[in-house]
């Protein structure tokens, strides 16, 4: 039975395999006549495995491996996602799932899962689990011995279901049972530095100075929405100046990216795709709702990559951007994502490459040299490596900061060099700014008051009546000095 189903097997494959190249040719040339026969050299391979290896193989997992091994051949990029994959894969494009929304960490110390952070609005948020919670219980079931990905499998569900848990708050012995309606819980990838009071992102490093700053951790499905709100935020408050933090942004979405890149130019290129089978294609700017007068620096490093790069490229060449940090990853290339089995699998291709508007490439091949054409380098005098002691300093740093507590923020001394270039830039350009607009209107008034002396001043009704007293007055003395004079001239004569 397994030898006639495997024939049947061959006879699909190597048969859809012609009619698909072959027939629409009307012809079999040379180059169909070679993949004919590879075609068949596989299927023989796949069936001699299945009928003769020493034991057993599941075909799937053989036929995976297949897929997976061609693959290897094509550039890092390009991958099989299995059908127990996929609806990770879905979740890390969408940013989205049902959940109670935390973050968890198993403490090396203690090996309990310990929450990280409630995420705000978020069904754990609200039914009060917080920030160094440790988990005791799922369901009534302990968490003693538990790997995050079993806890994940008991939190994770269809929205509206009821989840428990029994936590531990810090400092308490006591084990208090929380229950929760599991929801879809969205991702937010457009991040602020720290809290506000109301649990909501704050996106400015200086109100006073009135210079926001706006992390973008992913180019989800809804990035482009979320920095918008972001940005309508900082205008009605009157922002002067913008740091869009890029760094650690592997990137995601191409359509995500060119409408970012959209909101700070108003025209021209900001990028386009060329592939061996699809058409080359361009999207330009339009004009309308474009934050194109807000001085803007852009924070990348080593592990900004693809939309990260089209991002950060396109803005560099229009001149709209400053880059400040490290040279990027050198991703240039997209990736489709094509339907296998009916949408059960997939396979992520890599079908095309993109170019920013100069044209300079962003790929990075292999082999490729540091004095070579890639990635996105920082501006002149802008370019600041970190290092690995660096990199924990500021991850560490991050991580606290990020953890939602009523406290707000911890106190720490910790200087980000990258970010605080940015703010140079921007105070110096902002306070050139400042500069200029009081020289200009110090121009302006002397030869307004130059213009105004110049001018007689307007008759009023008011000054007419001034005018004609003034002359009543002026002849009056005249004739008074003129009646003195006979008055001593008379005196005189009668002495």
């Amino acid at each position: 039975m397994a030898r006639r189903s495997m024939h049947w097997f061959r006879m699909i494959a190597v048969g859809a395999c012609v009619f698909a190249l072959v027939a629409p040719a009307q012809a079999a040339d040379q180059k169909d006549d070679e993949y004919y026969e590879l075609m068949r050299l596989f299927v023989d391979t796949f069936e001699q495995i299945d009928r003769n290896y020493v034991k057993d193989i599941d075909r799937r997992e053989l036929m995976e491996a297949a897929i997976k091994g061609m693959l290897t051949k094509l550039d890092q990029y390009s991958s099989y996602i299995s059908q127990k994959d996929l609806a990770r894969f879905t979740q890390d494009v969408e940013q989205e799932f049902g959940g109670i929304g935390i973050q968890v960490s198993l403490d090396p110390k203690t090996n309990r899962l310990t929450v990280m952070t409630p995420l705000p609005g978020t069904p754990a948020y609200r039914a009060g689990v917080r920030a160094g919670d440790v988990i005791m219980e799922i369901e009534g079931k302990s968490t003693k011995d538990f790997r995050i990905s079993d806890a994940i499998k008991l939190l994770k569900g269809k929205a509206g279901e009821k989840v428990t848990l029994g936590v531990k708050h810090l400092g308490s012995d006591e084990i208090e049972t929380l229950e929760m309606e599991r929801a879809i819980i969205k991702l937010a990838t457009v991040l602020g530095d720290k809290y506000n009071d109301d649990s909501t992102w704050n996106f400015w490093n200086d109100e006073e100075k009135k210079i926001g700053y706006i992390r973008l951790s992913h180019f989800s499905r809804h990035s482009s929405e979320e920095l918008t709100a972001a940005l309508k935020t900082l205008k009605a408050g009157g922002v002067k100046g913008l740091v869009l933090d890029l760094r650690f942004n592997p990137g995601g979405l191409l359509s995500q990216a060119v409408k970012i890149s959209d909101l700070f130019i108003e025209s021209g290129k900001i990028v386009s795709t060329k592939g061996r089978n699809t058409p080359e294609r361009t999207w330009n700017a339009k004009k309308p709702g474009t934050y194109s007068d807000v001085p803007l620096v852009i924070l990348v490093n080593r592990f900004s990559a693809s939309a990260s790069e089209i991002l950060s490229a396109c803005l560099q060449d229009h001149k709209r951007a400053v880059i400040v940090g490290e040279r990027t990853w050198g991703k240039g290339s997209v990736q489709n994502v094509i339907n296998l089995e009916g949408g059960a699998s997939a396979l992520k291709l890599t079908t095309a490459s993109y170019h920013r508007p100069s044209g300079k490439n962003i790929h990075r091949f292999p082999g490729a040299k540091d004095s070579d054409e890639w990635g996105v380098m920082p501006n002149e005098n802008y370019r600041i490596r970190f290092t690995k002691e660096q990199f924990d300093d500021y991850f560490d740093y991050r991580q606290k900061r990020d953890v939602l507590t009523k406290e707000g923020p911890p106190k720490s001394d910790y200087k980000d060099e990258q970010l605080a270039k940015a703010l140079e830039f921007l105070n110096e350009k902002l306070g050139k700014d400042a500069a200029a607009t009081k020289k200009t209107e110090a121009e302006k008034k002397p030869e307004a008051d130059t213009k105004t002396s110049n001018k007689q001043p307007k008759k009023t009704a008011g000054s007419t009546k001034q005018t004609a007293a003034a002359r009543r007055l002026q002849l009056l003395r005249r004739a008074m000095r003129a009646a003195t004079v006979t008055f001593r001239i008379y005196v005189g004569s009668a002495a």
